[in-house]
């Protein structure tokens, strides 16, 4: 789990359906651009307006197009932890064949107590035929795991915690995970705009919502702690949020020809005028 991993988006048709030759390209541009693994089905790729039916589907073809050439995990979350495990449960053969992990996002609305988040993702570890990354992004969840939750987590669940995924977009809290999982488990960031400073200060690599359109640039800071490259990649990053993930990386990846700019409502392509900021910011280099 170092290095750079990319969570990919799902290309869609204009009618809706999975674009699996756009998926195809994507996953190709990953391949060589030197990213170290994909995350499947995380928050990136819509995930909540895919149906199981559909999760599956992306999962058969990217495991039979990456053909065994990068490491995979797949994103299984949710706030009602008999689903997840259930959901888990229904993938176990595909997971312990071809993923080295899970990726598991602390529950979303519900927002539970520490120790709802340790309970549940005890649950989820002793469910799980590989190992988990924990994933604590509380500006989309509404809860933030602390450290020290994370650290009993991985004790009570000897083996099973591979590392956690921390989007906190708190540095201070970065570094206080860091130290307390003591070299014992990954500490991987999830914000691209402050991957550098992360693995400055003992993060292990970076879940890159920007990596799927530059994935030199960005394995380029992951591994060499590049602040330069970090600058210049300064305002492209930023603006892939303005308008919400992934509809910022979506108009870049098609403004690239790598895909067609289409979402699941109730997520929509970028304004047309943040839309020609981007095309500037890009025609810039």
């Amino acid at each position: 789990m170092k290095g750079l991993g990319t969570a990919l988006i799902t290309p869609f048709l204009e009618n809706g359906d999975i674009d699996y030759a756009a998926l195809d390209a994507l996953v190709e541009h990953q391949i060589s651009g030197g990213t170290d693994y994909l995350v499947l089905l995380g928050t990136t790729s819509e995930v909540p307006t895919l149906s199981y039916a559909e999760q599956d589907a992306i999962i058969a073809h990217v495991v039979e197009k990456v053909a065994g050439r990068i490491p995979l995990v797949m994103g299984i979350g949710g706030n009602s932890t008999h689903t997840v495990v259930a959901r888990i449960n229904s993938v176990k053969d595909i997971l312990t064949e071809h993923f080295v992990g899970i990726l598991s996002v602390t529950p979303y609305y519900n927002r539970p107590q520490q120790e709802g988040l340790f309970q549940h993702f005890c649950a989820i570890a002793q469910a799980s035929p590989v190992p988990v990354i924990l994933y604590n992004v509380p500006k989309r969840t509404g809860v933030n795991m602390l450290p020290e939750t994370t650290r009993r987590i991985f004790d009570a669940c000897p083996g099973k915690i591979a590392g956690i995924k921390e989007a906190c977009g708190n540095l201070e809290q970065f570094i206080q995970t860091v130290e307390i999982a003591n070299g014992d488990f990954a500490v991987i960031s999830g914000d691209d705009d402050l991957a550098c400073e992360m693995m400055k200060v003992g993060g292990d690599g970076l879940i890159s919502v920007a990596g799927n359109a530059w994935p030199k640039e960005m394995k380029q800071i992951v591994l060499e702690k590049d602040a330069m490259m970090q600058a210049k990649m300064g305002h492209r990053i930023h603006l892939l949020f303005v308008e919400g993930n992934p509809s910022g990386i979506k108009t870049v990846l098609a403004e690239m020809g790598i895909i067609k700019n289409v979402l699941r409502l109730p997520m929509l392509p970028c304004t047309e005028n943040t839309q020609m900021v981007i095309r500037r910011a890009l025609a810039q280099g």
